[in-house]
């Protein structure tokens, strides 16, 4: 007899059915809705008036393509409502960007990018006037010693050069005098610590091919410590000495005083910070005999986004010594809007 028959196939189970969904949950889209859409980018206006110039500055920006690109805007626009000076910025990232310039009908390129770990070129390209510059900066030994050169494009004269170490930096570059000729100058800063100080040596030569060209050799030397800042300064071949006292004598109160032995010239300020938003200054200024008093709501050096209602405001009188009871005032406002 042969082998059994197999044994039949086990019965077939119907897979369950997905619950139905009602009409009305179902995701309702406009008829000329597409399969996606890009969120409306956040537009940034800020507007500045300053009362001396009369002179309105807008800019305008906000960022593309998910935070990829940044457009900016800005004019400025006097009482009678005439826009002057229009400009547009596109920045790509951070290495590359655009300024055009709709009066001029120019637009400046910008760009960077890096070749290997060590090595940053950096250039950018004037369009109206075929012109530009290119700069090549690299990192020797150690992240704090960087050599640069940089050069004209198209290619005029020697590259300008700049090495930069942990105690300064040292430039040196082609320039023209008044007579038209071309000549090799040098600038260099060198810092050190000195008796719980920093002395600071500024040294600049407009020839370094002629023994008699301007050399000037600048001295400071900053003492600071928690309640007490004192810089003496003196800049030589002209003999120019000066002395800045500043002291703390509270968290909230700050006097500042600077004396020119060679002029006999000095000026005064005493500020004083109230909370986080408001600073009043007060000052006075030999030199061209002025008397003055600021007052500023919203941190003078921080930006107005951070500030109260994102508005920053100055108020300031200037008073003449020859006529005090004719004094002069100002203010100055900047606020900022997000839509």
């Amino acid at each position: 007899m042969g082998p059994p028959p197999p044994p039949p196939p086990p019965p077939l189970t119907a897979l369950p059915s997905p619950p139905e969904t009602p009409e009305a949950a179902l995701p309702q889209q406009s008829p000329g809705d597409g399969g996606f859409s890009f969120p409306r980018p956040t537009v940034r206006v800020t507007s500045e008036y300053d009362s001396d110039s009369q002179v309105f500055f807008h800019r305008v920006s906000c960022r593309l393509v998910d935070s990829l690109a940044k457009l900016r805007i800005s004019f400025m626009n006097n009482r009678d409502g005439e826009i002057s000076c229009p400009m547009l910025r596109l920045d790509l990232g951070k290495r590359l960007s655009l300024d055009y310039d709709v009066e001029a009908k120019n637009a400046l390129l910008r760009g960077s990018f890096d070749v290997g770990k060590n090595l940053q070129l950096q250039a950018y390209r004037d369009l109206k006037e075929k012109r530009g510059e290119v700069t090549m900066t690299t990192t020797l030994v150690q992240p704090s010693y960087k050599l640069a050169l940089a050069s004209a494009a198209p290619f005029v004269g020697l590259p300008r050069a700049r090495f930069e170490f942990p105690l300064g930096e040292v430039s040196v570059e082609e320039r023209e005098d008044d007579q038209a000729r071309t000549a090799l100058s040098m600038n260099g800063i060198l810092k050190g610590e000195i008796l719980s100080g920093v002395c600071t040596a500024q040294y600049e030569d407009t020839n370094l091919k002629e023994r008699y060209s301007d050399k000037n050799l600048k001295l400071r030397y900053c003492f600071k410590d928690e309640q007490m800042t004192f810089i003496p300064e003196i800049s030589l071949p002209y003999n120019a000495v000066s002395m800045t006292f500043k002291r703390q004598f509270s968290p909230s109160d700050k006097l500042s005083y600077c004396y020119h032995f060679h002029s006999n010239d000095f000026n005064a300020v005493y500020k004083r910070t109230i909370g986080e938003n408001v600073k009043l200054k007060v000052g006075y200024d030999s030199e061209v005999r002025l008397g003055w008093a600021s007052l500023w709501v919203g941190d003078e050096d921080g930006k107005t986004k951070v500030a109260p209602m994102k508005m920053k405001v100055q108020l300031m009188v200037q008073a003449p010594q020859d006529d005090f009871l004719n004094p002069l005032f100002m203010f100055r406002v900047k606020k900022r809007w997000d839509f």
